[in-house]
């Protein structure tokens, strides 16, 4: 079959759903699991071809963003207990990531998008590196991002017309952005006055994420459930 198909987004899902079913103690979720291994096999396997050819990564706000897809794989990676693919994951996410230096959240988000591409790194990189070491990173990477509740930092995205399924993605920008906050403020010491923004900032998009799910709509309603459950679930952290 065509190797990009479905890559990296649908491909990293579909890791994570690999993953769930394993950690399930139940006996349609083994089986489950038991069917679906080829298909994470052959997941993998274009991953370990496709990720040392990507010389830079993709820092876009929809489907081919590199950052977030490579949370889902390191995520998988550790609950399957699969080094050599954790190895490459981290391997690839420093060598996109590390040396980035003085982000601005002001030219966010994308009219259309619904992943934050410089939340999603550093929502990354948090898996990596240690505290101390990411508190470090992310002054460089985020110098604007400072101590103290503010609700002036990073509102909500607005969504002006539901029925649009392109604007009706910021809807999902606010629920990314929601766990990528959250993961970011898990990353950080205990202690650092950044957690208290983070924390602040997360609460506000999880309402206005949460508030904007609707059955009502196809174009919303169709996928922004699977990121609500991936949210509250706290799937990532």
């Amino acid at each position: 079959g065509r190797k990009s198909f479905e890559r990296p987004y649908g491909l990293a899902w579909l890791l994570q759903l690999s993953a769930e079913l394993h950690e399930w103690d139940d006996p349609q979720a083994r089986e489950w699991a038991r069917t679906l291994e080829p298909l994470e096999q052959v997941a993998v396997e274009r991953f370990s071809d496709w990720l040392p050819k990507l010389t830079h990564p993709v820092r876009t706000g929809e489907h081919t963003q590199t950052a977030f897809a490579l949370g889902l794989l390191l995520d998988w990676a550790r609950s399957r207990g699969n080094r050599e693919f954790a190895a490459l994951v981290t391997d690839r996410a420093l060598a996109y990531f590390q040396n980035d230096r003085g982000a601005n959240l002001a030219f966010e988000p994308d009219g259309q998008a619904f992943l934050s591409p410089i939340l999603a790194e550093a929502d990354v990189l948090r898996r990596i590196l240690p505290p101390p070491e990411f508190a470090a990173w992310l002054s460089a990477f985020l110098p604007d991002l400072k101590g103290g509740e503010s609700r002036d930092w990073l509102p909500p995205a607005v969504v002006s017309d539901r029925t649009d399924p392109q604007l009706v993605h910021l809807d999902g920008l606010n629920l990314s952005r929601a766990w990528m906050l959250e993961g970011i403020a898990s990353g950080l010491p205990a202690g650092d006055p950044r957690i208290v923004t983070l924390q602040a900032a997360a609460r506000a998009h999880r309402q206005a994420g949460l508030a904007a799910l609707d059955d009502q709509q196809y174009e919303g309603g169709h996928w922004l459930g699977s990121f609500a459950t991936y949210l509250v679930t706290r799937r990532g952290l």
